[in-house]
């Protein structure tokens, strides 16, 4: 049911003091809500938690959806975000009884008299319909995932460490059905029990084209968590689940693993010839080998420009300089901040600096073109960067693509 307009009026009203106390109000309802339901320790990602990202992106969610309740329709790209986040952690609509709770109860504490009850019902109204917005969405994903809508165990099949702190995991499923196909760009969910009994997700971006009977994703290593005798000095750190998987996992072990899923990806089934220019730094490289070899076996003539920025190694630098050769139509523009005795110019990297577009031409960009698409993955503010600079070039937003994990406060910059 809709709100009415004094509704409406009131919970806007109450934007200031969001903005005010906001990141309070989050950080009690999950201090408060995690207590009296420990077994939710198992969606909600531990370092954010630690470290605050979490309640800002609650935060930044909350803001945007009071900010914009007049016109949802805005804030729909968001939200598909975050529902696919959702799916791909399993998160069902009992959860959202639960959270609504103590969201509303967190509100009271830290508005106090503020918090009248026709601000309370106002709110809870307004939480309900963003609630059954994501519900009914995300009840799509999973109809969409069919048989695979939860874990589904994968065995280790190979381990490749690719470059300095890289490592691709190959994963077969044990059951050994043939894997659905996933959009290139799309990520999976790797979870693994952490001291202290509870379970955590990362996502980590699908790095091959789709194969029936395999999918690899490509790790790096975190200096932030340290393992030794199979226990990490704290689950709290940076790094847990990667390094656990680097450190503690081999050839034949197990994990769970969700559905692909998440909305940055190219649309295979638009048989665009526009060109294609990815933008990616460090990790951020893995779905752009995905993307580029599925757009290399299905759509050879379409023309590929990878601009990509690392410190001293390329990713996968012996396979892009196969397709480099193989194809005409692939191109490639490499920026190295450290450069070695080995290195060549024009060969293994073309400018010995951090990522810079401005020293590219406008035709190595295909800022002439039209429908031209561009996908960024790495680090956020380089890819708010390079988002900023393409925009700046009179490329529209719709044409850009980030890849975000986050459901909240860097989701709600983008424009």
């Amino acid at each position: 049911m809709a709100l009415t307009y004094q509704q409406t009026k009131l919970v806007k009203d109450t934007i200031p003091a969001l903005k005010e106390h906001g990141e309070r109000i989050t950080s009690i309802f999950y201090k408060t809500m995690l207590i009296d339901h420990p077994e939710l320790n198992n969606y909600f990602n531990s370092v954010n938690q630690k470290n605050g990202r979490q309640p800002r992106a609650l935060t930044a969610v909350i803001l945007g959806f009071a900010s914009s309740i007049n016109h949802l329709s805005e804030l729909v790209p968001k939200f598909e975000r975050m529902c696919n986040k959702h799916c791909s952690l399993g998160i069902q609509p009992e959860h959202y009884e639960v959270v609504g709770k103590y969201l509303i109860q967190a509100f009271g504490e830290v508005l106090g008299p503020a918090m009248t009850p026709e601000v309370q019902t106002a709110w809870t109204k307004a939480y309900w319909m963003l609630a059954n917005m994501l519900i009914g969405r995300e009840a799509q994903l999973y109809r969409d995932f069919e048989s695979w809508p939860s874990w589904r165990p994968f065995k280790i099949d190979r381990i490749v460490n690719e470059c300095d702190d890289l490592y691709s995991f190959y994963l077969i499923p044990q059951d050994g059905k043939k894997l659905p196909r996933f959009l290139p760009g799309q990520y999976i969910s790797v979870q693994i029990q952490v001291p202290g009994g509870y379970f955590q997700s990362r996502q980590y971006s699908l790095s091959e084209a789709w194969r029936e009977d395999y999918y690899r994703i490509t790790i790096r290593r975190d200096e932030g968590t340290v393992y030794s005798n199979s226990v990490s000095k704290s689950f709290f750190n940076p790094g847990t689940v990667s390094n656990y998987l680097i450190d503690q996992t081999a050839v034949g072990s197990v994990l769970k693993v969700s559905h692909p899923a998440g909305e940055f990806f190219l649309d295979v089934n638009n048989t665009s010839t526009m060109p294609l220019v990815l933008i990616s730094a460090g990790v951020g490289v893995t779905p752009m080998v995905s993307i580029a070899n599925t757009v290399m076996e299905s759509q050879p003539g379409r023309q590929i420009a990878w601009i990509h920025g690392c410190r001293k190694h390329v990713p996968f630098e012996e396979h892009i300089g196969s397709l480099r050769k193989k194809n005409c139509n692939f191109h490639t523009k490499i920026f190295k901040t450290v450069i070695n005795s080995a290195d060549r110019p024009g060969e293994t990297y073309d400018y010995n600096e951090r990522m810079d577009l401005a020293k590219l031409k406008p035709e190595e960009l295909y800022l002439q073109h039209g429908g031209t698409e561009y996908f960024i993955c790495g680090p956020e503010d380089f890819m708010i960067n390079q988002k900023l600079y393409l925009m700046q070039q009179g490329v529209p937003a719709s044409r850009i693509q980030c890849e975000i994990f986050t459901t909240g406060d860097l989701a709600f910059k983008q424009g």
